[in-house]
C-alpha cells in the first residue's frame, strides 16, 4: 500500500512539473536570461564638475579604479604631449614582459638611432648595453629619450614599428584622439594625444602593472656604477603626500605637462595637465586637481548582508531549486562622508522558472545612499537547470521506483 502511494505521488509530481507555467518577475517582466559580473555605478549627475582655475590649456582629473571623470578642461583637444608619450611605451613594455616575450634581466642593445636622440637622455653609446630594468629606471626617473627608443627597438624591432603598435594599442583602449609617431615624445608631425586619452593610458598602466610605481617613485638613482646620476623630473614626489607617479613632459610645442598619480586612504587619482607655461604651473595645476579630489571623494566597499538567500525555488525544472551566485561588490566612488550611509539590498523573486543557464541573472544587489541607488550588481544562477520533460520525468520516476 505504501509503495503504491509513493508511485502515485511521483506520477502526480511529474504531471505538475511538466505542466507548470513559467514564473515572471514582479511587474510582469520576464527575468533576464543573461548576466554580467560587472557593477553598474550610477554616477551621472551625482558628481558636479567644479569651477577650477588652472594654469593649463587642457586638463582632466579621474578616479583610477572606476575611471570616473571628476574634472575636465578641453579634455579632447588634439595636442602634442611630449614625454608623457612614454606612458604608452612603458605600457607596451610591461605587456611584453607579462606575455613572456622579454624579461627585466634582458640586455637592451643601443643602436645608432637610439644614440641619436636629443632632449633628455642618459647619453647612451652605440653598442652599450643595459638591462631592461635599468632602462625602465632611466625612462621613469630621468625621462631618457635614448633609453625609451632603445626599449622600443627591443620590443618592436624598430621605432617606426613600435610607434604603429602604440597607435594600435591606443585604438584598442578607446583613445580616440591619439596618434603616435615615436616612442619618446619629441615633437613630430602627426604625433598627438589629448588629456582624456593620457588619463586612459595612465590608468591602464597603473591598474594592470602597479609595480610601475616602484620605478616612478624613485627620487634619486644612478647607472654605470654611480657615474650617471638620475634625478626624478616629477618634483611632486617630494611635495605632495601620496604621490605615486607618473610622467612629466616638456617640449616647445607641447608646453610643460604632467600625468600625476596619487593615492590617499584607498582613493587613487590621476591628474593630467597639458600645455602649461612653466614647470611650477603644471605642478600647481596638478596639485589643485588632486586636492579637490581628495577633499571631496572617497572609496568604500559595501559588504553583503550577513543573511541573504543562497537558493531559489525552481518551477518546471528537473531540479527543484537553484543555487545563487552573489557578486564581489568591490569599491564604490562616493562623495566624502557618504560611506556612513551606504547600504545594500538584495532583490529576488519568490521563485524562477526553468530552463535556466548557468550565469542567468535571477536578481539584483543594489547599493543605496540615502535611499538613492548608486550601483547595482546581478545575482546569477550557479548552475544550469533543465526544463522538466516527459523523458526526464519518467527517468526520475524510474530511478525513484527502482530505488524503493
Amino acid at each position: 500500500m505504501i509503495r503504491g502511494k509513493k508511485i502515485l505521488s511521483l506520477a502526480l509530481a511529474l504531471i505538475l512539473l511538466v505542466s507548470a507555467a513559467p514564473v515572471r518577475a514582479a511587474g510582469g517582466a520576464a527575468l533576464p536570461t543573461a548576466a554580467t559580473a560587472e557593477a553598474t555605478q550610477q554616477t551621472g549627475g551625482r558628481f558636479a564638475m567644479p569651477a577650477l582655475e588652472l594654469p593649463a590649456k587642457q586638463a582632466i582629473l579621474i578616479e583610477q579604479e572606476t575611471g570616473q571623470v571628476l574634472y575636465e578642461k578641453n579634455p579632447d583637444d588634439r595636442v602634442p604631449i611630449a614625454s608623457i608619450t612614454k606612458v604608452m611605451t612603458l605600457l607596451l613594455t610591461f605587456e611584453a614582459i607579462d606575455a613572456g616575450k622579454i624579461s627585466l634581466d634582458d640586455l637592451v642593445p643601443v643602436s645608432e638611432h637610439a644614440y641619436s636622440m636629443g632632449g633628455s637622455q642618459i647619453w647612451l653609446e652605440p653598442g652599450e648595453q643595459f638591462t631592461l630594468d635599468e632602462m625602465i629606471r632611466a625612462i621613469c626617473v630621468a625621462s631618457a629619450n635614448d633609453a625609451a627608443v632603445a626599449v622600443a627597438e627591443l620590443v618592436g624591432g624598430s621605432e617606426p614599428v613600435f610607434a604603429e603598435m602604440m597607435t594600435k594599442r591606443a585604438q584598442e583602449l578607446g583613445m580616440e584622439n591619439t596618434s603616435f609617431k615615436n616612442a619618446c615624445g619629441l615633437d613630430t608631425e602627426g604625433h598627438f594625444s589629448s588629456a582624456r586619452d593620457v588619463a586612459i593610458m595612465s590608468r591602464e598602466l597603473l591598474k594592470n602593472y602597479p609595480q610601475i610605481t616602484e620605478y616612478t617613485t624613485i627620487w634619486i638613482d644612478s647607472l654605470r656604477g654611480g657615474a650617471t646620476q638620475l634625478v626624478n623630473t616629477n618634483k611632486l614626489l617630494n611635495r605632495y603626500e601620496g604621490m605615486t607617479g607618473l610622467k612629466t613632459g616638456t617640449t616647445s610645442l607641447a608646453g610643460v605637462c604632467i600625468s600625476a598619480s596619487a593615492t590617499r586612504d584607498g582613493l587613487s587619482l590621476i591628474a593630467v595637465v597639458l600645455g602649461s607655461s612653466s614647470s611650477e604651473e603644471r605642478f600647481e595645476a596638478a596639485t589643485t586637481m588632486l586636492d579637490y579630489g581628495f577633499a571631496n571623494f572617497e572609496m568604500a566597499a559595501p559588504p553583503l548582508p550577513e543573511e541573504f538567500p543562497t537558493i531559489l525555488p525552481v518551477t518546471g525544472g528537473a531540479q527543484r531549486q537553484v543555487t545563487l551566485t552573489y557578486p564581489e561588490t568591490g569599491n564604490l566612488l562616493l562623495k566624502k562622508g557618504e560611506s556612513a550611509g551606504l547600504t545594500l539590498e538584495v532583490e529576488l523573486p519568490e521563485s524562477v522558472a526553468a530552463p535556466l543557464a548557468q550565469g542567468d541573472q535571477l536578481g539584483t544587489v543594489r547599493a543605496l545612499v540615502g535611499g538613492e541607488e548608486i550601483a547595482s550588481w546581478p545575482v546569477t544562477a550557479a548552475q544550469s537547470v533543465e526544463q522538466m520533460t516527459f523523458s526526464i520525468g519518467f527517468g526520475l520516476l524510474f530511478d525513484a521506483l527502482t530505488g524503493l
